[in-house]
């Protein structure tokens, strides 16, 4: 497990997207809190994901690489567009997929509906660089309190994963989920 700053993540970014092809997993930055994540194309790096936190079958959410991907992948009506506006930004968009094939099925077992964030945060470049959606999903375990530091990041998280990218203490709480499909907001 490597303990990269944004410098140099920057400076090995092609080892980094590398790895992610073959199916590292990773911990990062959000605009909010630390995530952990995989390319949320590959199934077996999705389970590996699904084991560690010890969430068998709620959904997970997407960092996706553009504005363009959740139109291109999602069904998109006229008053979701106001959103898609406020992008980048602190919000999960819960929307329709066109497409399941887009992501791995573990991703949204058995529903239709996914979670897109866009953060307004530099890690946005390595994930539009990378050109495929990321699980995003707070990093620790099912119900335990969400990762602020590397001090308190999981033993265990810390153990299965490849990379760790790190920017310091953050202080913010998770995003806002939009549930475009029901019209709801709800704060975590």
């Amino acid at each position: 497990m490597k303990v990269l700053t944004k410098n140099e993540l920057k400076l090995r970014s092609p080892e980094f997207l590398d790895q992610v092809r073959k199916g590292a997993l990773f911990v990062h930055p959000t605009d909010t809190i630390y995530g952990i994540s995989c390319d949320a194309t590959n199934q077996e790096s999705v389970k590996k994901i699904r084991e560690i936190k010890g969430r068998t079958t709620n959904p997970f959410s997407i960092w996706v690489p553009s504005v363009e991907w959740i139109r291109k992948n999602c069904l998109v009506n006229k008053n979701d567009e106001e959103w898609l506006d406020k992008l980048p930004g602190p919000y999960t968009l819960i929307l329709k997929l066109k497409n399941k094939d887009v992501v791995a099925k573990d991703v949204i077992p058995g529903i239709d509906t996914i979670g897109v964030r866009l953060p307004d945060h530099w890690f946005s470049a390595i994930v539009r660089d990378l050109d495929k959606p990321i699980i995003t999903t707070s990093a620790n375990k099912a119900g335990e309190p969400f990762m602020t530091s590397l001090e308190n990041l999981d033993e265990e998280i810390k153990g299965k994963v490849q990379f760790i990218i790190y920017e310091g203490e953050k202080k913010a709480r998770p995003s806002k989920i939009i549930d475009l499909t029901r019209g709801t907001i709800k704060e975590r």
